[in-house]
């Protein structure tokens, strides 16, 4: 507000409402652009709220906890349809309403990426590198599909014919280019684990990471990330009167949810292999510390406003404490 216009206010005695806080910003900003996130929102909402209830929810209740996002009964089934259509979701019909829940695919997609999401700290590194290279002939398209499905899971690329990752489980990645349609590409990938000798004048693990992945956009992602919920942080550390349990839960479902969407990005490199002053180690600390100040205060609003079609409101389970190690948090929901 301009000097011009609080004088102006003053004269008339109008009262300026007060400047909106973080949280409500963060909340408004959502609503602007929640037209092109609602399936995505939707996958976060059942991961990290659905799946500790039991994985399943009725329609119109998801309806009503997503509609102060901006996002319209239409909108919403408009968005279920297309994941129902995308194997991420399947409905369960109980007379003429309907509960929605993961279809097994979608639940081990996020079981796979709450794993990362939800990890306390990231893992030691075993100083062995896991190759994935082609042996044979791929058709164009193929070899597209191959490439999109790696980087979903953190693989970088050295060539067009070899991709690596540092820690990656080889047995589930096949497993998951399995399910996902890549099963006649199998026969032609060599899956290896390699380990850097370390010679006299050889390259370094460095020197592969620079070459694999882009780290610096990824970096800067995080850094928006960090300055985007750190005032939201600190303002639920204090604890002030305005802030709801529903606020408590929008702000969780879109913390999640810019989170998963960075790790998506991320090929979780051990610390050894990242550069110095990595954003990544601030972001997923204030996303374990407000995830663990949102979560008694979201999950009353759950209790509240989650229902099955029959009307039962499921309870947490002990799924909710394993999350970043926050077993604690759960003792004053």
């Amino acid at each position: 507000m301009t000097s011009a216009e609080r004088l102006s206010n003053a004269a008339t005695g109008r009262v300026a409402p007060p400047p909106a806080g973080p949280s409500l910003l963060r909340l408004e900003q959502f609503k602007a652009a929640a037209r092109g996130q609602a399936g995505s929102i939707i996958v976060t909402v059942f991961g990290d709220a659905v799946l500790p209830r039991g994985g399943r929810i009725w329609l119109g209740s998801l309806i009503g906890l997503l509609a102060p996002l901006g996002l319209g009964d239409r909108l919403v089934r408009t968005a279920v349809f297309r994941l129902v259509q995308d194997d991420w979701l399947e409905a369960v019909a109980l007379g003429r309403r309907s509960d929605y829940r993961l279809t097994p695919a979608g639940q081990r997609r996020f079981l796979e990426a709450s794993r990362h999401i939800y990890a306390a700290e990231s893992m030691p590194w075993d100083q062995r590198w896991r190759l994935i290279t082609v042996t044979g002939e791929l058709a164009p398209d193929q070899r597209e599909h191959l490439r999109r499905a790696l980087f979903w899971h953190g693989f970088g690329q050295l060539g067009a014919d070899c991709f690596v990752h540092p820690s990656a489980d080889l047995a589930e990645v096949f497993e998951s280019l399995r399910s996902e349609s890549l099963a006649p590409v199998l026969s032609h990938l060599l899956p290896l684990v390699a380990a850097n000798p370390r010679l006299p004048a050889s390259g370094q693990d460095a020197d592969l990471v620079r070459r694999a992945w882009n780290l610096q956009d990824l970096d800067a992602a995080y850094r928006v990330f960090v300055q985007t919920y750190a005032p939201v942080l600190s303002q639920w550390r204090q604890g002030e009167e305005s802030l709801t349990d529903r606020a408590a839960f929008l702000l969780r479902s879109l913390l999640i949810h810019d989170y998963r969407r960075l790790l998506l990005r991320d090929p979780e490199l051990p610390g050894v292999l990242l550069p110095s002053g990595w954003a990544g180690h601030e972001a997923r600390s204030l996303c374990r510390e407000l995830y663990g100040l949102l979560l008694p205060a979201s999950e009353r609003h759950l209790d509240q406003h989650f229902s099955l079609a029959d009307g039962q409101v499921p309870s947490a389970s002990a799924l909710l404490g394993e999350r970043f190690d926050l077993f604690d948090s759960l003792l004053t929901v």
